[in-house]
């Protein structure tokens, strides 16, 4: 566009490879360059959407809070025969108590977590419904043979509407080749929770990281400690840059998008709209099988060339906007 003098907008990009661990750095820079950032709007791809077939737009990620928890048992290794029931295992008091944080209905158990999530209405449920999803091909794609969540709620908004905690990864003891029978000094464990607007990660960060201590016996010592975090962010329907990817990409695909809420996080949108005060838009092309932080992870050739397709008439109906 640049080359045939057709681009309707002036373009600032923003590229940082930190977004995987918080964009530490990231802040500092926005707060110093303001005058650099200027615009009008911001424009995000790192979104998906449901097909080529049914194209939507994210009208908003959730925050996250994550952490990494230590616990202590004995202050070494022990063999399992000599001490076994006698010492507390550090990986058995963990398992009980992140168990602990869901209850039968898979609801969380800590105390506040739910306070200031603002709860969907009736009539944005009723919308989220009607894009379409096939819980069997769901079921199928991902290998299992139930869904799981939150009592009350579809799939479709316990990855959108809901808040979640999830472990993402345990580990203690030994796990190397063949068998070494101890009764571990510790086991660690990451915990993530996704959190939806009005939740803060620094209230739910210590909400998680104080019930842990205080549901810890007292036969283990545990510490606990924030990785990152980040805000959930909303963008409204009705503001001029949504009104122009929303007739971009109809334009394209032949469609109108369908407004969904996105499951992930982007923790620079709160960032980006509280020192430029600015509006962002999501407008991405993935999809939610292209294996996100898994094995072989990918981006469809089809849905590349759509994006360089639908992309310059944003910049077209924006400035005409």
């Amino acid at each position: 566009m640049s080359k045939t003098n057709s681009l309707t907008t002036n373009i600032k990009f923003i590229i940082e490879g930190e977004e995987e661990v918080g964009s530490p750095n990231l802040a500092t820079f926005v707060k110093s360059h303001k005058d650099l950032l200027k615009a009008d709007v911001i424009l995000i791809s790192d979104t998906a959407m449901i097909s080529l077939d049914n194209p939507s737009m994210d009208v908003g990620v959730r925050g996250l809070s994550y952490i990494e928890v230590e616990v202590t048992g004995p202050n070494r290794d022990l063999h399992s025969g000599v001490y076994g029931g006698a010492v507390a295992n550090p990986i058995t008091i963990l398992a009980k108590m992140i168990a602990s944080l869901h209850d039968e209905n898979n609801h969380i158990t800590i105390p506040g977590f739910y306070d200031d999530v603002v709860e969907a209405t009736a009539a944005e449920r009723k919308l989220m419904a009607e894009a379409p999803f096939d819980l069997e091909e769901f079921k199928k794609d991902l290998g299992v043979r139930e869904v799981w969540g939150e009592k009350g709620y579809t799939s479709n908004e316990r990855t959108g509407i809901r808040p979640t905690l999830e472990l993402n990864g345990i580990w203690g003891g030994y796990t190397g080749e063949g068998a070494k029978t101890v009764l571990p000094s510790k086991a660690f464990a990451k915990i993530s929770c996704r959190l939806v607007p009005d939740q803060d990660s620094h209230i739910i960060t210590d909400l998680l990281i104080n019930h842990l201590k205080k549901i810890a016996p007292p036969y283990i010592d545990i510490k606990a400690a924030l990785h990152h975090g980040g805000e959930p962010y909303m963008t409204p329907i009705d503001s001029k840059g949504y009104l122009a990817a929303a007739k971009a990409i109809e334009t394209t695909f032949g469609k109108k998008p369908i407004p969904v809420r996105g499951g992930g996080s982007i923790p620079i949108c709160s960032l980006f709209e509280k020192e430029l005060g600015v509006k962002i838009i999501f407008m991405g092309f993935g999809l939610d099988s292209d294996n996100l932080h898994s094995p072989n992870e990918k981006f469809d050739i089809a849905n590349y060339y759509k994006g360089i397709e639908t992309i310059p008439y944003f910049h077209k109906y924006f400035s005409e906007g």
